[in-house]
């Protein structure tokens, strides 16, 4: 893809240190707000307040990606965790619904895994389902809020929700992520697409 100079230079090096410094300074601001959250889920989930997953970043490059663990283990008799809805837990829906959980991903910015804004990091298991154009999800690196995430996040459906964070690939600009940052907080505001129509989270991708 051919991009303008000034794209280029945002995308390489303006964007990377703005997100180190933007990540930076909204950790620490929030801090106190983490180590409350992070007592509350230690009480609600067995003393497990973090959820830990592999996930594909930058040109499929796999990291660990931190989010607040908002579902506890519960188990069937057969050993099988239970429905995602059957396991979320009252502090965990709330810390959804404010999108709290997604607070602990600054430190993967701050690291340089992941963007602020960015197509959503996705399960290491989707990598093989992902047609020719769905892989470019994966030229930049991801991002805790995005495109696809601010123009419906879990409620809308898989083809979709790709469709979207190939287009901000295609289309990546200082205006466009400014304009999804404002985006996402009136999202945030009215906890808007936190689930689907049918799962308390998303259903799993099987393809396309």
């Amino acid at each position: 893809m051919n991009r303008s100079l000034l794209t280029t230079i945002y995308i390489n090096f303006t964007k990377p240190l703005a997100d180190f410094f933007v990540a930076l300074v909204v950790f620490i601001i929030l801090s106190p707000v983490f180590l409350v959250v992070v007592i509350l889920l230690a009480i609600a989930n067995s003393g497990k307040p973090f959820f830990f997953q592999r996930r594909p970043g930058k040109n499929e490059k796999i990291f660990k990606v931190i989010k607040f663990k908002t579902m506890n283990d519960r188990k069937d008799k057969h050993g099988e965790l239970l429905p995602d809805a059957d396991r979320l837990t009252a502090i965990g829906s709330f810390i959804r619904k404010t999108s709290l959980d997604e607070l602990p991903q600054m430190l993967n910015v701050i690291k340089g895994d992941m963007s602020i804004v960015g197509p959503r990091p996705l399960l290491v298991e989707y990598l093989p389902l992902y047609n020719d154009t769905q892989k470019h999800r994966h030229d930049v690196r991801p991002g805790i809020t995005g495109w696809a995430q601010v123009n419906g996040r879990n409620a809308i459906a898989w083809k979709q929700k790709f469709d979207y964070d190939v287009w901000y690939v295609n289309n990546i600009s200082f205006l466009l992520d400014f304009k999804i940052l404002l985006r996402t907080v009136r999202n945030v505001v009215k906890s808007e697409g936190i689930s689907s129509a049918t799962s308390a989270t998303m259903e799993k991708f099987t393809g396309s």
